[in-house]
């Protein structure tokens, strides 16, 4: 068991074994061994493994019961191998920590994810309006602007985790399923309105599954419930009016701040619902590509969302007495240092418990 967990936590880390060899002072050999269970290591090799991979040795001990299921990603086809799994073993280690938390609590923290039954078969793109609009009505949130998306899916049964190994331009996230519980997973270093839409989409796929007519296209289905989740129809029409011949770089940079979707995610709203023209729209986006804006948008960057959800619930198990510090420092993946300042300066850090 010990070798499979070194494994993990090296595919994790994104280290060959001659890297690791290097990092942790033992021979690559050593390592071939203890991964394949034909060596075992011992106390101390076990402290320089930890050390070489970000870990306590606890998690060396820590039984594995995670099996990422119907895992899709955004944009990964030139993806190496590598990254991939440095992705997905980073993602499990997450999702073992908090699996290992649910089992000092009485009660599971998490809801069961479950959609409204009356979501529409959809038969066109506009059908997602109406779809967009039944899941925010049936979950409270009526047409305002979500403050913050991540407590939302957290708080209906969609877990949400951040991964460093998730940067670059090459990939917009990923989804999986866990014991039938829906996983999303966004990098930690996107701007806020990236986070946003990645959840949105991933979101949307769960909604439009089993309800999308052949002749629709699932990711283009998805981004439009994405659009339609973040800024529903009727705020559209509000903010932008019926009918327009251009928008304001300056409009969109504000409504962009007040609702959580990017400047060009106003366009393609104002697009599907008719609000902009199709060539009015194509003038917008090329004055966009001149100016640079389709990399990066003007402005200050969308604040960025973290998981709380996790960080909330360990401190309620140590304050409830049912962790010590030792265990409480493990499941965030801190030293016992680092956790006591945690908890002494009083200091919300919700990013450290999914790290």
């Amino acid at each position: 068991m010990i070798g499979d967990r070194i494994l993990q936590a090296r595919k994790a880390a994104g280290l060959s074994m001659r890297a690791l060899a290097e990092k942790a002072q033992i021979s690559a050999m050593a390592i071939s061994k203890y991964e394949n269970n034909k060596s075992t290591p011992s106390s101390g090799v076990l402290l320089s493994l930890a050390d070489a991979l970000g870990v306590r040795v606890e998690y060396f001990f820590r039984a594995s019961r995670v099996q990422l299921k119907e895992v899709e990603y955004r944009k990964h086809s030139k993806l190496p191998k590598k990254t991939l799994d440095q992705i997905e073993g980073d993602v499990i280690e997450q999702i073992e920590r908090f699996l290992e938390l649910e089992e000092f609590l009485p009660v599971s923290p998490v809801e069961a994810f479950k959609l409204p039954d009356e979501l529409p078969f959809i038969e066109s793109y506009d059908d997602i309006e109406q779809a967009a609009s039944v899941v925010r009505h049936a979950w409270g949130l009526g047409d305002n602007p979500i403050p913050d998306l991540i407590d939302t899916l957290e708080e209906k049964g969609i877990m949400v985790f951040q991964s460093n190994a998730l940067h670059g331009k090459k990939f917009d996230g990923l989804a999986a399923e866990v014991n039938g519980t829906p996983v999303v997973v966004v990098g930690q270093g996107w701007p806020g309105d990236r986070q946003r839409f990645t959840l949105a989409h991933e979101l949307g796929h769960l909604v439009i599954k089993d309800r999308l007519a052949e002749d629709l296209d699932e990711e283009m289905a998805a981004n439009r419930f994405a659009g339609a989740f973040l800024v529903p129809a009727s705020e559209v029409l509000k903010e932008l009016g019926n009918r327009r011949s251009r928008l304001e770089p300056v409009e969109l940079c504000v409504l962009k701040s007040a609702y959580g979707l990017s400047m060009q995610g106003w366009l393609h709203r104002a697009v599907d619902l008719g609000v902009l023209s199709k060539s009015a729209y194509a003038r917008m986006c090329k004055l966009f590509a001149m100016r640079g804006w389709r990399k990066q948008e003007p402005g200050e960057p969308y604040p960025a969302e973290q998981p709380k959800l996790f960080m909330q619930l360990v401190f309620h198990a140590y304050a409830e007495e049912l962790i010590g510090e030792s265990k409480a420092a493990e499941l965030l993946g801190k030293s016992l240092s680092d956790f006591r300042a945690i908890r002494n300066v009083g200091t919300c850090e919700p990013q450290a418990a999914n790290q």
